[in-house]
């Protein structure tokens, strides 16, 4: 069985001529201890709950990964393997989740996958606590990881390591591809850490080392760690490309085609008989776990029907929420926050609007689990009531994840992933690149995670440049498939939370001000044009018909736009003020929307305490951008926004500097 992933893998990355066989020929004997004797999953049904997790976090193996779904009756064909790495093939490169059936998420950037099975554990045993009862534990499953020296060197590994032992998450199990090689060579050099004193320290249990390539003995030690009241490592003890005479226990192994004459070699030296994708049927028979699979879901099927019948007001809540739907009084509850909002008239920090909104929502979201990188003082993103997530309180909905902001990223990511809940975690936005590749990851996988960010400018003042945001909203706005939100005022801030909240399709960043915002007076609060992303907030005091310029702006700059408007209504320059809380958001709306709320040809003049570069797209010349393409400094934040020209004054005499231009 093991010879069959050994080879499966070679074939595969020799036809593609790229790829990395060393990880899978190393790991197939603790793929087999781990398939065969305790993965409980069904190829036959890849998405049912009751299943365990497997997670590869040292995704550049991904053959051993594609090897085990097709030899153990997942639809994944051997013309599928035989297209690894090819154009819109279902093998890609390193997993990805919607794309290969059993894969549970996308893995490749070393750390992240050991980070994201925290965040599965963790949900596990939060809907455990949630929803289990006596004699019914229908949330009882294990979250597996494979994971190597790389992943163990990156800095997330320690960031959510730590918290998994803090958590006490004992379903966690992750399994350590020991083998002393990464790209460079011997990692003896460059890595000495003592692992087993440090999963220690971090309050793990740990088992071995011992050998990888005894499945026998990898068995047992998984065996021995189900036992466990903590999260287990298992180390193994591997030789990377182990069978191949020439390239075993090298760094040659890790990322290159063995070639056909060390793949002949190879297959003599494991005794393998077979030609090039060739699997004899007494291989697939001992690897197929359908029928198996099938017994096992049947067994938890019976179960979850007498939970049903016992607790259905828990199992519709249960089933509602792994489908990832919203309560049915959600509308209602979005409206009343909404009309609460421009009732109240509040001039308050957007990060205080938020917590605001958090009051509103989350008391009717049982699956809204938040958090905060140490910064909830600041971030504002607990609310009135809410419980801190302890280990020996998993109804908590509030995670205290310390300074881990990548960490926190990926663990949510790890939750979204699981289903049942809507995570959201908050830190400062220039610390958002700390995070970034987490944020990539989700939108990647489109993911329903939400990152909020406060102190979004220059606006927080004395702590400097090196806390004061410039490029970050454009850095985030340029990654696909992610939405970002930066509103002006208490209703726009409700709206967007909603926003977030209400999208299935991927991620969403909420950036909010330290300083308070005024409440912008509307005529009439068309929450649905705000949803799109830009909005006429104020038009031109003559009607839209004599608009002579367009203000465009965000977030605590829509205020300052509103005061240069009623000067520049007062000389008589017909001004129309646009506030766009999501570029991104307003990007999706069709032609005419575009328009209607920009005009056509009209001149522009765009404002925003951030990076220029990605405004000049609704300026088209016919207009300037007022923003910031430097650092900041330590000062008041009055005395900044004067410094760098966000003044009424300057506004206007650049908007009538523009309007002579274009004249």
């Amino acid at each position: 069985m093991a010879s069959a992933l050994r080879a499966l893998a070679m074939d595969a990355v020799q036809k593609a001529k790229s790829g990395h066989p060393g990880m899978p020929m190393g790991m197939a004997d603790i793929a087999v201890a781990l398939w065969k004797n305790h993965l409980r999953h069904n190829p036959n049904n890849p998405k049912w709950i009751g299943r365990d997790r497997f997670l590869l976090s040292n995704g550049h193996g991904s053959m051993l990964q594609y090897g085990l779904l097709h030899l153990s009756g997942y639809d994944l064909s051997l013309d599928d393997l035989k297209n690894f790495r090819q154009l819109h093939s279902k093998t890609p490169g390193h997993p990805e989740v919607g794309v290969t059936p059993g894969v549970e998420t996308s893995t490749g950037p070393l750390g992240q996958g050991i980070a994201n099975a925290v965040g599965f554990a963790l949900a596990e045993k939060m809907l455990a606590a949630e929803f289990n009862r006596p004699g019914f534990d229908v949330i009882d499953n294990y979250t597996y990881a494979f994971l190597g020296d790389g992943c163990l060197m990156e800095g997330i590994s320690h960031e959510v390591c730590s918290l998994a032992g803090v958590w006490k998450l004992n379903k966690l199990i992750a399994l350590y591809d020991d083998n002393g090689i990464s790209i460079d060579g011997k990692v003896e050099y460059w890595f000495a850490d003592d692992t087993r004193k440090r999963f220690e320290s971090y309050g793990w249990n740990v088992i071995g080392p011992i050998d990888g390539h005894d499945a026998e003995a990898v068995s047992e030690a998984i065996a021995q760690a189900k036992k466990s009241d903590k999260p287990t490592l298992i180390d193994c003890r591997t030789i990377i490309g182990f069978g191949s005479p020439n390239r075993q226990g090298t760094s040659k192994a890790h990322g290159e085609a063995l070639g056909d004459e060390e793949i002949a070699v190879t297959r003599k030296a494991i005794g393998w008989e077979y030609g090039p994708f060739e699997i004899p049927a007494e291989v697939y028979e001992a690897w197929d776990s359908r029928a198996k699979g099938d017994m096992e879901e049947a067994a938890w099927n019976n179960l979850y029907a007498k939970y049903k019948e016992a607790y259905p007001e828990l199992a519709a809540g249960l089933e509602r929420r792994m489908d990832g739907e919203l309560p049915a009084d959600w509308d209602d509850v979005a409206f009343n926050a909404i009309l609460k909002a421009v009732e109240e008239e509040k001039t308050v920090a957007s990060r205080k609007a938020s917590q605001m909104a958090l009051n509103e929502l989350a008391p009717h979201l049982p699956e809204l689990v938040g958090g905060s990188a140490d910064l909830t003082g600041s971030n504002l993103t607990n609310w009135n009531g809410v419980q801190a997530l302890r280990a020996d309180n998993m109804l908590g909905r509030h995670i205290n994840y310390g300074v881990r902001e990548f960490g926190m990223g990926a663990i949510m990511n790890g939750i979204a992933l699981y289903g049942g809940f809507i995570p959201y975690g908050a830190t400062f936005l220039t610390f958002s690149d700390y995070e970034k590749n987490a944020m990539r990851m989700a939108a990647l996988m489109k993911l329903r995670t939400i990152f909020v960010y406060t102190h979004d400018s220059i606006g927080l003042g004395e702590d400097g440049p090196t806390h004061q945001p410039i490029e970050h909203l454009a850095s985030l706005r340029l990654i696909p498939n992610m939405d970002v939100w930066r509103p002006a005022d208490t209703v726009e801030t409700v709206i967007a939370w909603e926003s977030a909240i209400e999208r299935k399709d991927g991620p969403t960043s909420l950036i909010f001000s330290r300083q308070n915002l005024p409440f912008m007076v509307r005529e009439e609060t068309n929450a649905d044009d705000i949803a799109k992303g830009a909005y006429i907030l104020e038009e031109a005091s003559a009607g839209k018909e004599q608009t002579e310029v367009v203000l465009l702006a965000t977030g605590s700059e829509v205020a300052l736009a509103a005061e240069v408007r009623k000067i520049l209504t007062a000389e008589n320059v017909q001004a129309r003020l646009v506030s766009m809380p999501s570029t991104t958001v307003f990007d999706r709306q069709d032609e005419a929307y575009k328009t209607d709320v920009l005009g056509d040809g009209l001149p522009i003049v765009a404002i925003e305490a951030a990076s220029t570069g990605l405004w000049w797209k609704y300026v088209k010349g016919n207009g300037t951008v007022i923003g910031l393409d430097q650092f900041g400094e330590s000062a008041p934040a009055k005395d900044l926004f004067k410094l760098y020209g966000f003044t009424v004054e300057n506004i206007v005499n650049t908007v009538k500097t523009t309007l002579n231009k274009g004249k």
